[in-house]
């Protein structure tokens, strides 16, 4: 039997427009002899519709989608769609529908609700009670719903669950599992998935097929992957993470050499990942560009670095916003950035009148600043977000705000100035992983579909500023971004005690606990955050549901 699996990247709402891509993606499978198309969780909806499930109607527009196209398939083949499905007028499955010749012949629901990370899939969803096994071309195949395969071992979470939906459809005889997903991408955990399928295939001696949802929705990007694994367990790899090529990966039971491994380093999946984020918030939202305050430091070269190789240096605009404070560097670096880009070169607009105006303004209502004062520096982001977001205003393209994680975990940032804008493309990035980025794109811009290397020497090596106080350094208010980097991991991402993350970031616990009391204390800064693409295990946002208002061990 031979499996399509096409590419695809849905849009969240867009019924119609999805059924159109289902239709295409068919016709195109059963011209090149496949017996099966396979697609993602809940692809005529997309992944995830959130409260869309609960809006009048929405249910059965998709189910009046899938009869409709039902209607259209090519004939004798097995197409399986992920939908939601209504099981009574109150409850709603999570659903893999299998369609043939016309005609509904079989429907998966999803059994596991995850509600840990990102997911409250219980609180749409009713689980299924029973397993699915059909016959298709005399194989009997498993029909599984994302968590019912991996059921959290991809994201490290160990929890008990109700029933073991593997252990089901192979007591039920099934000689092939199909799962269907729509897991978001973090770091590492591919090769997690991988493992997964390759243990479930080991054990079952059972062929796994997986697929997952391609693109990016909102704060989730999803990297399309196909993992294959025979009975034997060996891994047959159909696609990897952000595999750009749209052709349908064909599949062959029981055939096919065995897949390699992706070689790709972290640091460049990282960054494809959020060039893939990038062009999901662009593209699905039809805007015509993004706007991005260019300073000379490391982190708005790289965000207008994924935005180029993106969207196109034409879709993105560098401004440049000199201070007193700002160096002849800081803005030759800018300029260097976009040319190597391919980017009209940055407009440059000067702050230093607008700032000199509201000082004397504070000044005559007795709240006089000085250079240096932490009023004076928030006085200059903020003058540079009204720039950018007066520049969208006037245009209709978005503000990209440039901050990283490290500096959103200890409120190193400024309300209303430079946290400003739509998408927060590295606010799930530390800073230290924001330098190894740099040097990897610069090491392999084609990797990232760029012809040169883009960002300048001495952005890099230059230790980072904000430069809105004379002589400024990040230090200067921070520990060593190595050492801050590993206590956020620790904190934040790992959700370890004080001891454990001291030990790990070999640092004294008093140092930790002071910085767990920063963090803690700028929750309510990241509650007014822009979007922020998730990589990494623990993102802030729907993923780290943190009180605003708390007080705890470590926290003071």
């Amino acid at each position: 039997m031979r499996i399509a699996v096409p590419r695809f990247d849905p849009t969240i709402g867009d019924v119609e427009g999805n059924a159109g891509l289902i239709l295409q993606a068919a016709e195109s499978a059963a011209a090149q002899g496949a017996h099966l198309l396979l697609l993602p969780e809940l692809a005529i909806c997309g992944y995830p519709p959130r409260d869309l499930l609960l809006r009048s109607g929405f249910v059965d527009d998709c189910e009046r989608a899938l009869d409709r196209l039902a209607q259209r398939l090519p004939p004798d083949l097995l197409v399986l769609i992920g939908s939601p499905v209504r099981e009574t007028p109150s409850t709603v499955l999570n659903a893999l529908v299998a369609i043939r010749d016309g005609v509904r012949v079989g429907m998966a629901g999803k059994r596991l609700m995850p509600n840990y990370d990102v997911f409250d899939e219980d609180r749409w969803f009713t689980p299924a009670n029973s397993a699915t096994v059909l016959e298709h071309c005399g194989i009997r195949m498993g029909l599984l719903v994302c968590e019912d395969l991996w059921q959290g071992g991809d994201a490290m979470v160990e929890g008990r669950w109700p029933c073991d939906p593997v252990g089901d459809v192979v007591e039920k005889g099934c000689e092939v599992i199909f799962a269907a997903s729509a897991s978001p991408w973090v770091q590492g955990k591919h090769a997690r998935q991988v493992d997964r399928v390759s243990a479930v295939a080991r054990e079952t001696g059972c062929e796994v097929i997986s697929v997952n949802q391609a693109g990016a929705n909102d704060d989730l990007v999803f990297g399309g992957e196909v993992i294959h694994a025979d009975t034997a367990g060996v891994i047959r790899v159909g696609r990897h993470p952000f595999f750009r090529d749209d052709q349908i990966c064909m599949i062959q039971l029981g055939g096919g050499d065995a897949g390699e491994g992706d070689h790709r380093s972290e640091d460049i999946t990282t960054c494809l990942a959020l060039i893939d984020a990038i062009r999901g918030y662009v593209q699905k939202t039809g805007t015509p560009g993004v706007l991005i305050g260019l300073s000379g430091g490391i982190d708005s070269a790289i965000t207008a670095t994924m935005a180029v190789a993106a969207l196109g240096p034409s879709q993105v605009r560098g401004v440049a916003m000199p201070s007193k404070f700002s160096s002849q560097q800081s803005l030759d670096d800018a300029a260097s950035l976009c040319e190597a880009l391919g980017m009209s070169p940055p407009d440059q607009i000067s702050i230093g009148a607008g700032h000199e105006a509201v000082r004397q303004t504070l000044e005559k209502a007795g709240h006089g600043t000085c250079d240096g004062e932490i009023v004076d520096q928030n006085l200059q982001a903020r003058l540079r977000g009204q720039i950018l977001m007066a520049l969208s205003n006037a245009s209709g393209w978005l503000v990209f705000p440039t901050g990283n994680k490290s500096e959103l975990s200890v409120g190193y940032a400024t309300l209303y100035g430079d946290m400003c804008g739509a998408l927060a493309v590295l606010g799930d990035v530390l800073k230290t992983q924001v330098q190894s980025m740099a040097l990897a794109i610069n090491a392999d811009p084609h990797a990232i579909g760029l012809q040169r290397s883009p960002v300048p020497l001495g952005t890099i090596e230059r230790p980072p500023s904000a430069e809105l106080a004379p002589d400024q350094c990040d230090q200067d208010s921070l520990p060593p971004y190595p050492v801050l980097d590993a206590i956020i991991k620790g904190v934040v991402e790992q959700d370890l005690s004080v001891e454990e993350t001291a030990a790990a970031a070999g640092v004294p616990t008093d140092v930790v606990s002071e910085w767990i009391q920063v963090i803690d204390r700028n929750e309510h800064k990241r509650w007014q955050a822009a979007m922020i693409p998730k990589v990494s295990r623990r993102a802030f946002g729907r993923g780290r549901r943190w009180p605003l208002v708390s007080r705890s061990a470590g926290s003071g």
